[in-house]
């Protein structure tokens, strides 16, 4: 089955209708990773078009593929069927899970890996994409492949600094409630391929880098750590931020001491704007939350909804935005305001969540979780939150759903929704209910969507 029919399958089985399914689905058509490279990388005869870029393939001895990010496989597989025997090698690397049966030939090799926490796969592959950019001059195009996961899939600590270093440091980040402009910003300094880096050891040939986005606003230096644009972030920031979140004391001091060692200028910061390793390399964004959200906009439009794309920069603690979109849901449901039923309100973005307990789920479960109370007894609503990737947080669920009737079919189980908030257990408050969202690993990931409906 087409991945991006999935959700369709699920809403379904959740006895949600054929139109809600249908936008949605329109939201992951959209964002197709195959069907987006395609769109701006485009063959004809011996000339390559990226967007506004033209290349003109007999002057390059070699094309090389490389890329990190969930979406790598799909996109990957676009480079191929444009370039057909053009493509001389390439090492991409991809979710655990997510490598299956390819039309990519061998000399293109997917490598699995760890996510969101960095592991010894993605320090291997890593590896190999380091020896085989080393190897190119500037007789040679490099095509990057740039998906959300990216930067955990693709490690490659510095000197001084151990795997399990980097994955102590990310999961008290993940806990924390830092978001992913902060994680990466740490990142970015703590390893040799993010930050710019990557642009470095491809230099002097020609890159595209094709950038499928799962950052809220598209910032090209934090989509899975920037490792083909300059870099902002500095040594300074990175302490800054462990210092905001007082975290100092719970990671590794051979982390904190070369953190200081670099705020001290003893250690060399990542390239920055106006380096010669960025001056033949292009970055191009194929997809992204908002193009997601349009997608679906028009598809609910088609559909008779009156429809409104709140935001696609939705971010803070998951529990107080779904809140806070529960009473804009309550507004649509009780007064018409801001639009009338029937209204589908759709937003995108990226909450966090701060562990406080030991449960299971993730932000888009907690998110619609903290708006069962608020929307108890609202007749023909629904709020319906999902990972785009098809994973929210360590779970098997991409989301979860809730509506007017919730409340009292949690209680008839025993279910208290305060409870299971407080302890973070999502995924066991609407499992019981059925009401979890299970797609698999859609091979995309353009953030977070949620739809308010009121029919």
């Amino acid at each position: 089955m087409d991945t991006t029919q999935l959700i369709t399958q699920s809403l379904r089985q959740l006895n949600f209708g054929k139109q809600s399914a249908g936008i949605m689905q329109a939201a992951l058509i959209a964002v197709d990773p195959r069907a987006a490279v395609l769109k701006h990388l485009i063959r004809d005869g011996e000339f390559l078009k990226a967007d506004g870029f033209v290349y003109n393939l007999d002057d390059f001895s070699r094309v090389i593929l490389v890329g990190a990010g969930k979406a790598g496989q799909p996109m990957a597989e676009a480079v191929y069927q444009v370039l057909g025997d053009k493509l001389e090698t390439g090492i991409v690397v991809v979710k655990g899970g997510y490598k299956s049966q390819s039309e990519l030939p061998g000399k293109v090799q997917v490598h699995e890996a760890g996510h969101p926490i960095p592991d010894a796969e993605g320090v291997a592959a890593a590896l190999k994409i380091i020896r085989l950019l080393e190897q190119t001059d500037e007789n040679d195009l490099v095509i990057s492949l740039i998906s959300g996961g990216g930067s955990a899939l693709m490690t490659s600590p510095v000197e001084g600094i151990s795997l399990e270093d980097l994955q102590n440091l990310t999961q008290v980040l993940l806990d924390s409630g830092a978001n992913i402009n902060e994680i990466n910003a740490l990142r970015k300094h703590l390893d040799r391929i993010k930050g710019g880096q990557l642009a470095r050891y491809a230099y002097p040939s020609k890159m595209i880098n094709l950038i499928l986005s799962d950052v809220v606003g598209d910032p090209l230096d934090v989509i899975a750590s920037g490792p083909s644009v300059p870099d902002g972030s500095t040594f300074a920031e990175a302490l800054a931020i462990l210092e905001k979140y007082q975290i100092k004391h719970r990671i590794p001091t051979t982390v904190l001491e070369y953190l200081q060692l670099g705020a001290d200028g003893l250690r060399p910061e990542t390239p920055k704007f106006g380096e010669a390793i960025f001056s033949s390399v292009i970055n191009i964004i194929v997809g992204s939350n908002r193009t997601a959200s349009q997608a679906a906009f028009n598809q609910a439009i088609k559909d008779g909804f009156n429809t409104l794309v709140l935001s696609n920069f939705l971010q803070g603690e998951a529990r107080q935005a779904g809140k806070f979109l529960a009473a804009i849901l309550k507004q649509v449901a009780l007064y018409d305001q801001p639009i009338s039923r029937p209204a589908c309100i759709i937003a995108g973005g990226e909450t966090t969540v701060i562990i406080q307990g030991e449960g299971l789920g993730g932000r888009n479960q907690e998110l619609v979780l903290s708006a069962v109370t608020d929307l108890q007894g609202l007749t023909r609503v629904a709020m319906i939150s999902l990972a785009t990737d098809g994973g929210d947080g360590p779970s098997d669920a991409a989301g979860a759903v809730v509506t007017g009737e919730t409340y009292q079919r949690a209680l008839s189980l025993g279910l208290l929704p305060e409870s299971f908030l407080k302890r973070n257990d999502a995924y066991n408050f609407f499992e019981p209910l059925g009401d979890l969202i299970k797609t698999g690993p859609t091979q995309t990931n353009v953030n977070d969507l949620i739809f308010l409906f009121a029919y």
